[in-house]
């Protein structure tokens, strides 16, 4: 296998993690974790959602929170969407604005109430209140692979979302499988003919397990030659508009099985470890995480 020397992984467990949960969790013990995974060595935590209270009452303290992370370790990324939470992710100074509308219209829908028209419509005001503080907008494209009320999606209805959101000027771009149903065939031919539509963009790609196919189809990407993935420690998440969703990759297991392949993460694997075990105590139950509960073995490189 061709393998890249490193990858990024984006640690979303904060954000995609947390609204999955019907507890709302404590804004200390949600500074606690992302201080955790930030000391392990992450370089982009997506911290909080900026969104009404009313939809996601997890994010309440999403200003709080973002005010409150230590600086200087990793950026610090907010969901948003519309200007509105633009604006407010911006007062507490995120340093990465994060954007989302859905390739299929019937998950845009039940995902944020309105129709994929009116979500490429907001962009607009994200992009502008977003290059007023010269701060990055990254674009999600949610049912990259498939839509739990749709069935399959288009790969040119993905692209389009993919050229609207580049021609606001957003910094990368972001392949969402969020209900699951990928597998590395597609994963591959997904990342080859995005290369060949858009070029050296930054491409990131966001896997749930819900078919047990995420690790896998982390791999085929970055055999394809992707390099950046979304991971959420201890495997914590899911879209509350998915039918039965599941967790994302496990940060601590990504980036086990990754160092062990001789591809560095820059990720402390114990210290990691340590996070992940900690939010299996925060949330009271277990979670999804495997190198948590087996325990590290020696990641070097073999010969």
């Amino acid at each position: 296998m061709k393998l890249p020397h490193a990858v990024r992984l984006r640690e979303v467990g904060p954000r995609d993690g947390f609204q999955s949960l019907k507890t709302v969790i404590p804004t200390e013990r949600k500074l606690e974790v992302i201080e955790a995974v930030l000391r392990a060595g992450v370089s982009e935590v997506e911290a909080v959602s900026f969104a009404s209270t009313r939809a996601l009452p997890q994010f309440w303290d999403a200003p709080q929170v973002m005010a409150r992370l230590p600086r200087g370790r990793a950026v610090l990324s907010a969901m948003v969407f519309n200007a509105e939470g633009a604006r407010q992710a911006l007062d507490a100074g995120a340093g990465r604005l994060v954007t989302v509308v859905s390739a299929s219209e019937a998950h845009n829908r039940a995902n944020v109430k309105r129709s994929i028209g009116a979500s490429l419509g907001a962009l607009e005001g994200i992009f502008r209140a977003a290059a007023q503080e010269k701060v990055p907008v990254t674009g999600a494209v949610a049912v990259a692979f498939g839509c739990p009320f749709q069935g399959d999606v288009p790969r040119e209805d993905v692209f389009r979302i993919a050229e609207a959101f580049f021609s606001k000027g957003a910094h990368g771009l972001i392949l969402a499988d969020t209900t699951g149903m990928a597998t590395p065939d597609r994963v591959e031919k997904m990342v080859v003919e995005f290369r060949e539509c858009f070029g050296p963009v930054e491409l990131i790609l966001h896997f749930h397990n819900n078919r047990g196919t995420a690790m896998a189809n982390l791999l085929a990407a970055m055999i394809a030659g992707a390099t950046t993935f979304d991971t959420a420690l201890g495997g914590l998440g899911g879209c509350p508009y998915v039918p039965r969703a599941a967790g994302n990759i496990p940060t601590e297991d990504a980036a086990y099985m990754l160092e062990a392949m001789g591809v560095n993460t820059g990720i402390d694997l114990e210290a990691v470890l340590t996070a992940a075990r900690r939010l299996e105590a925060i949330v009271g139950e277990p979670l999804p995480g495997q190198v948590m509960k087996s325990g590290s073995a020696d990641p070097s490189p073999r010969p």
